[in-house]
């Protein structure tokens, strides 16, 4: 399975903004699929995770709004908005695939990372 990020950058604190991750490969719409961050000099981070069908979704921001996980099985994407940013958002995305954990023990599959920059 080969995951891609897409839609990283440079942002300003309070703005918004989509990642986005394509899986391809055998069998990628059989995994379940999720975000990760690292932010410098620290462990890297849950952020959330959808299931394989879509209808289930975890997410470290839960109940705040600031974060939201979705998957598009007819693409095999799944898109991370991020919503108010604060500079502690500063981090390498990353997106991931398993084929039987939804959360963070997700391990399977690992893209590069897109990095996102928030200034203050």
């Amino acid at each position: 399975v080969q995951l891609v990020e897409s839609g990283g950058g440079l942002v300003q604190g309070g703005d918004s903004l989509t990642l986005s991750c394509a899986a391809s490969g055998r069998a990628s719409s059989m995994y379940s699929m999720g975000w990760f961050r690292q932010s410098p000099g620290k462990e890297r981070e849950f952020v959330g995770a959808v299931s394989i069908s879509g209808s289930k979704t975890y997410n470290i921001d839960a109940g705040k709004g600031r974060f939201s996980i979705a998957r598009d099985n007819g693409d095999n994407t799944v898109l991370l908005q991020l919503n108010r940013f604060t500079p502690e958002d500063t981090a390498v995305y990353y997106c991931s695939a398993d084929n039987s954990r939804v959360g963070p023990g997700m391990e399977d599959y690992w893209g590069k990372g897109t990095q996102v920059t928030v200034s203050s």
